[in-house]
């Protein structure tokens, strides 16, 4: 069978091991064609196709659920779930998502973007099938990474007190989440790997004892006890702790071998209750680079299969604001030993692996844990130190309690410096860095700030560590910065709460906040071709804000347009509004933002395009809403 011919995963029933190994096949070449030529995830797909194969072979998908964590480890289940033949699309405007999403298939079963949420979904559904009386099975597929979020082990814990509920999850066990694993847990799983392989005894152990000449066809309770220890003793010491909290266990096995997988999923599935299989499998699996290098290829942007090299850019581009982060962070901890640079599982994606590479004592990586190494922070700052948690926008979204309780009330000096903020692209909805303006300016003690450019960057970076009255964030974009010189040293702190005017003029108030100010400066010049001179303010903070600078233009101009990459119910223009009301200054004011609905995957100028938030579409809009009786609309 060919891969275009599967349209169903109740399609691979009945098929041989040596169909099967077809079937795979198949799956990972199409698998390193797609990325290959648009990018995307590698290492976490590769891994789990046999995985995924032997699952489905054993699982009725017109009824039964799977819940797959993350969805980095998804694409085998998209191209054996009917979208092979669209699978060149993915991550593409209108093509196929790199995440789990409902909307896009019946077989998505449960949306995924945030780690180590698929055991708690899975019980859920458990648990709704068993109020309806229903009996379909319900699995949950979560990786090893993912395990140490808090989140997972809160879902383990309850499952393993519901006895009577029929659950299975499929740990898949490849010592990697994107940045090597860390903790207990990790080291714990990687001790079974090491040591051979072990599963439960079969019942042969009790036939062994009945054929015993002192002991006859019954046990006594001391022997039925001596058999469970034994049986204990066969069982790892993983699946020792699996089975206290309340599983059965499974494993490990190995995740690559299509006939094992296929009898234990079925033995498993006959178990009551709440089971775990351990599947132990290799990240990047038929891609030998990949299985060489983890870490580069857990994702790639398009690169050549022959080589594993990432095509060059067309043009050179300014480096980006990751970088940019990482060389000043660890230029400046180099001269103070009391910054401690944090991250959660993301030191390659947040540059902190080069502090880890340079000043290894001024680095901690907590997993994937976020709501720990916000509070983990806290502790350091009450000691003296100065924490910087280096954290995507949209991943602070799982520590806002840790934000707000352990932080901001306590009005301790933890340094957040939020990563891809705003439009991050090809992730989609679930990691488009949109609400952290509104969901931290609304906080007690914190101070918030943004740079119009990658130097800026530097000198906020100096703000926020040398800022010591409380909590202080700084948001910055993905991508390349604008192409500023960089500073070397000297860096000077700026001033809190206070922005700057870049380009004056009479007819028009342009407040714009981080990433923003370059297009408004554009958008500034192509109004000057309609005869509309424009007023540019950097704002550079969003709290507290340059009021003293602002209202009073405001006042002057007499029109107010505000910009920011982010959400606009609550943001920066939000803020903008309640400082004018405030003070009795009413004028008109046009916010330019993301208006509240998702941005779906595409390339980001896409999004801004679609958004209506690119220069040309901005200065139409300020044409037609403030100056239509006096000039021509400007052409796109």
């Amino acid at each position: 069978m060919h891969l275009s011919e599967l349209t169903h995963p109740n399609q691979l029933h009945g098929l041989s091991i040596r169909q099967l190994e077809n079937i795979a096949r198949q799956v990972r070449e199409k698998h390193l064609e797609t990325i290959a030529r648009s990018g995307g995830h590698l290492g976490p797909g590769l891994g789990v196709v046999e995985l995924t194969i032997a699952l489905y072979q054993t699982l009725d998908l017109d009824r039964d659920k799977v819940v797959w964590d993350v969805g980095h480890q998804a694409y085998p289940h998209k191209m054996l779930t009917g979208r092979y033949n669209d699978f060149h699309t993915l991550r593409q405007k209108d093509g196929i998502a790199g995440y789990l999403k409902r909307c896009e298939s019946k077989f998505d079963h449960f949306g995924a973007g945030h780690a180590s949420t698929s055991i708690s979904a899975a019980l859920g559904m458990a648990l709704a099938r068993d109020m309806q009386r229903d009996d379909y099975k319900v699995v949950a597929v979560i990786g090893d990474g993912a395990l140490t979020g808090g989140m997972a082990l809160e879902a383990i814990n309850h499952a393993g007190h519901l006895p009577h509920t029929n659950l299975m999850v499929v740990l898949n066990d490849n010592e990697m989440s994107i940045s090597p694993n860390v903790g207990a847990i990790s080291r714990y799983l990687n001790k079974v790997r090491l040591s051979p392989p072990m599963q439960f005894l079969t019942d042969n152990l009790e036939e062994q004892f009945k054929h015993l000449p002192f002991l006859g066809n019954t046990l006594s309770p001391d022997m039925e006890r001596l058999k469970e220890s034994m049986k204990r003793l066969a069982v790892s010491k993983v699946g020792a702790v699996i089975e206290e909290l309340g599983f059965k266990y499974f494993g490990p096995i190995d995740g690559h071998n299509l006939e094992e997988l296929i009898a234990t999923f079925q033995q498993a599935h006959q178990m009551h209750g709440p089971v775990l299989v351990h599947v132990a499998t290799v990240k990047g699996k038929g891609y030998e680079l990949a299985e060489k290098d983890q870490v580069g290829y857990h994702a790639q942007s398009p690169f050549d299969l022959a080589t594993g090299k990432a095509y060059p850019p067309k043009k050179p581009t300014p480096p980006s604001y990751s970088k940019v982060f990482a060389h000043t962070l660890t230029t400046l901890a180099a001269n103070n030993p009391k910054i401690v640079g944090i991250t959660a599982a993301m030191a390659t994606g947040t540059g902190l692996d080069k502090l880890q590479a340079k000043l290894p004592k001024q680095y901690i990586d907590v997993g994937i844990a976020e709501q720990h190494a916000v509070t983990l922070a806290a502790g350091l700052a009450c000691e003296g130190m100065r924490p910087l948690v280096a954290i995507y926008s949209t991943f602070l979204q799982r520590a806002y309690d840790q934000v707000v309780h352990d932080v901001c009330i306590q009005n301790l000096p933890v340094f957040f410096c939020l990563d891809r903020a705003g439009i991050v692209g090809a992730d989609g909805p679930t990691h488009q860095g949109m609400y952290d303006i509104a969901y931290m300016r609304c906080l007690p003690n914190l101070v918030m700030m943004a740079p119009k450019d990658e130097a800026e960057l530097q000198q906020m970076l100096v703000t926020g560590i040398e800022y010591t009255d409380g909590p202080i964030a700084m948001r910055y974009p993905r991508g390349s910065g604008v192409g500023v010189p960089l500073m070397e040293d000297g860096w000077e702190p700026l001033p809190i709460g206070k922005g700057e005017i870049l380009r004056n003029g009479d007819d028009l108030l342009l407040v714009a906040y981080g990433s923003m100010v370059n297009t408004s400066m554009q958008v500034a010049q192509m109004l000057s071709e309609h005869g509309v001179e424009a007023t540019v303010v950097n704002a550079r903070f969003v709290k507290p804000l340059d009021t003293e600078l602002i209202v009073p233009l405001a006042q002057q101009i007499g029109k107010v347009a505000t910009l920011e990459e982010g959400c606009l119910m609550g943001g920066f223009g939000s803020a903008v509004l309640e400082a004018l009301q405030d003070q009795d200054v009413m004028v008109p004011v046009k916010r330019f933002g993301v208006p509240d609905q998702l941005v779906d995957h595409a390339k980001p100028n896409e999004s801004f395009a679609d958004l209506g938030l690119t220069g040309s579409q901005i200065t139409e809009s300020l044409l037609k809403g403030f100056f239509s009786k006096q000039l021509s609309m400007v052409s796109r």
